[in-house]
Order: structure tokens, then sequence, then C-alpha cells
């Protein structure tokens, strides 16, 4: 997927910009909700985002992560292969396999193994981005299973899988977005996720 720049971390506005419906998790979850970053092309146009649900993911993965109980859910927009907007080239298309991957770095960025020198964390972070495009690219081989969860109360196929860090799932709307989540203390096996009826309400909470 091609990388694209961030925008708009905390605040309304980037969402309010995208072309697609946000998802979050469902009314059955009544924790605390808040905005986190949305991603856009090199055009400006708001291509993905995320919306954090629970605790607020401690930065590694040390004796308070463990603690941690918390479900990102992450929202692509549905892009078929496409030109630039200079003319000069094709875009990538976006995927299940592009929310997974998604999604999988998230998780990443926010534990890390707790004996590692924080100088090596890059590499250790490069290799494991690199090891979560390739698990992406081929959902339907292990360590994937399939996990099926409400999407605006319809059931929904999701390509799942464990880690040492955390759980990561990837599935379709029928709305044609894709859907990414990771999460930890929390189990992914009794989510539900709907389209977020007002983004504002998960900013300052």
């Amino acid at each position: 997927m091609e990388t694209t720049s961030h925008t708009g971390a905390r605040t309304v506005d980037g969402y309010l910009q995208a072309p697609f419906p946000w998802y979050g998790l469902d009314e059955a979850f009544t924790g605390p909700r808040r905005l986190m970053q949305v991603g856009a092309g090199a055009d400006g146009t708001v291509e993905h985002g995320s919306l954090g649900h629970g605790d607020e993911p401690a930065p590694r993965a040390d004796e308070s992560a463990a603690k941690d109980r918390f479900a990102v859910v992450v929202t692509v927009a549905s892009n078929p292969v496409r030109r630039s907007g200079d003319g000069t080239g094709v875009l990538e298309a976006t995927s299940v396999s592009s929310a997974a991957w998604l999604a999988g770095v998230g998780l990443l960025t926010r534990t890390w193994p707790q004996a590692m020198d924080h100088s090596l964390r890059d590499d250790w972070l490069d290799q494991q981005t690199e090891t979560a495009w390739v698990l992406a690219d081929d959902l339907n081989s292990e360590p994937w299973t399939t996990l099926t969860l409400p999407v605006d109360g319809v059931p929904t196929p999701f390509h799942y899988r464990e880690s040492e860090f955390g759980w990561v799932l990837a599935g379709s709307t029928q709305s044609g977005a894709h859907l990414g989540a990771y999460g930890r203390g929390m189990s992914a096996y009794g989510l539900g996720f709907s389209v977020v009826k007002d983004i504002a309400a998960y900013e300052n909470r």
C-alpha cells in the first residue's frame, strides 16, 4: 500500500473530510472513545484513519501495558486501481490486505519488547513492519484464521490472527470500505462494529 501522510491527529477536521463512512465499535461498547489519526494521499484526499476504544495504549510492552484494554478500528476507503492526480502513474488499489497491514503496523507502533534497547527499536520496527506486510499479503494462510463478527448487525467474515503483542483482524463492509482492527486485553470475539453516526462525538473524550 502506498505510504500516506498523516494529518489531523486528535482533531475531527481530517475525519470530516473523508469521502467514506467511519466505523467504530458498536453501542455494546460503553467505554471511552477517542480520535487517533487519519492518513491522506499525495493529493490530500483522506484514505484511511483510526478510532480508539478503551485505554490509551501504553507505548511499550511493559508491566503497565500488560494491563491495557483497548481496541482500535481502522477504516480504509475502497479505491480501485486508479490514475495518479498528475496522470503520470497508477495508484495502488486498496483491499482487505491494506486494512490488515495498517492494523498490524498500528499494533506494532504501540508496543515492543520490554527488554529491547531503545536504540534498536527502529531496526526491530522495520523488520516487524515488513513481516506485517508479508502476513497481510497472504490472508488465507497461517497464522490467519476466520472470525465472524457483526458489522451494522450483519454477520461479516474477518481474517484474524494473534501475536504476543495483541490481535489483528481485517475484513470488508457492505458499504465497500475495508475494516482493520487491533487490540490487547479485550477479546476480539465479543466485538461488533457499526458506522459512526457522529464522528465529532469521538473528539475530546
